[in-house]
């Protein structure tokens, strides 16, 4: 047994048991990849996949165990790595965030302006998905933090450390006849046909809640990842929108107005999210504190110690 087979099986299945994609991604030979799988399962006296007309069909009972400590070893390795690359370069190296739209386009820009002016050498970079993407990238070790409303699952493998607290607002178009009430109701909202975020996404479970607790369902006509294409929607006359009071401009989005809702839906909250059994380099730790000045390393470190409640 070597790493480098642990490091076959593990891409295997992440890459749903496709050896052309592992060879492709690994720079190796299909051929080569499968002689060191039936190496390692005759070494071990298993088989660790299921195979059908000579093709991988799926994952055995025992083969899922061995390839959650084979994951385990190849994350411990690369921490050992990375431990090792803080030591010698302290301030260079990459980081990558894994983020929502919205986080990227109007929470992170200033912090990622301060942290650059600081860390230079560093090679950020932005990956974007819904909040199931992000787990699956930071499970996989190919983000080093997250950030979001909400990760997909509560996983005990994944840290969440709650950030910044936004209200809700009604988005409309300028002169729009809910501008005139004294006060929003769930009943006059649900008179409207809503432009909302797909159903994967924190804000829109939150704002079908409020509707539903009420007995009302409002007219959802349709559902967008991008908060400006959800304003973009609303300016046009689909509907009106329910969004995080930060992704209202007055300046940049002048179509538009901003009606507080914080006493009808629950506020959005901004958390970082990181991989509890992950090294993190010093400057992740410094970028998490920019996000979150009370999370410093010596508090995160604290909390990802601490036992998970089921």
């Amino acid at each position: 047994m070597n790493l480098r087979q642990l490091r076959y099986i593990s891409e295997i299945a992440k890459r749903g048991l496709n050896i052309s994609a592992v060879a492709s991604a690994l720079h190796t030979s299909q051929p080569g990849i499968s002689k060191q799988i039936k190496l390692l399962e005759a070494e071990l006296g298993a088989e660790i996949f299921v195979r059908s007309s000579n093709r991988l069909s799926g994952i055995t009972p025992l083969g899922q165990k061995i390839l959650g400590m084979a994951q385990n070893v190849i994350a411990e390795i690369s921490n050992i790595k990375a431990a090792s690359g803080d030591l010698k370069q302290e301030t260079s190296g990459p980081l990558v965030i894994a983020t929502t739209h919205t986080q990227a386009r109007y929470v992170l820009p200033e912090i990622m302006k301060r942290f650059t002016l600081r860390y230079p050498k560093v090679q950020l970079t932005l990956r974007h998905g819904d909040p199931s993407r992000i787990s699956e990238l930071l499970l996989s070790g190919e983000a080093d933090i997250g950030v979001t409303t909400e990760t997909a699952q509560r996983l005990r493998e994944l840290l969440v450390l709650p950030c910044r607290r936004f209200q809700r607002v009604v988005i409309v178009p300028r002169g729009h006849e809910l501008l005139t009430k004294k006060r929003l109701t769930l009943k006059l909202l649900a008179e409207y046909p809503l432009v909302t975020y797909e159903p994967a996404f924190t804000g829109r479970r939150q704002m079908v809640r409020a509707f539903e607790r009420e007995g009302l369902k409002p007219e959802l006509v349709l559902s967008a990842i991008d908060a400006d294409v959800i304003k973009s929607c609303v300016e046009h006359g689909l509907g009106i929108a329910v969004l995080s009071d930060v992704t209202y401009d007055k300046n940049a989005d002048s179509g538009l107005c901003a009606i507080p809702a914080g006493h009808l839906f629950e506020p959005s909250i901004t958390s970082i999210v990181i991989h509890r059994h992950r090294y993190l380099r010093r400057y992740a730790y410094d970028f998490v504190e920019m996000c979150a000045p009370p999370w410093s390393r010596a508090n995160v470190q604290r909390a990802s110690a601490l036992p998970r409640s089921r």
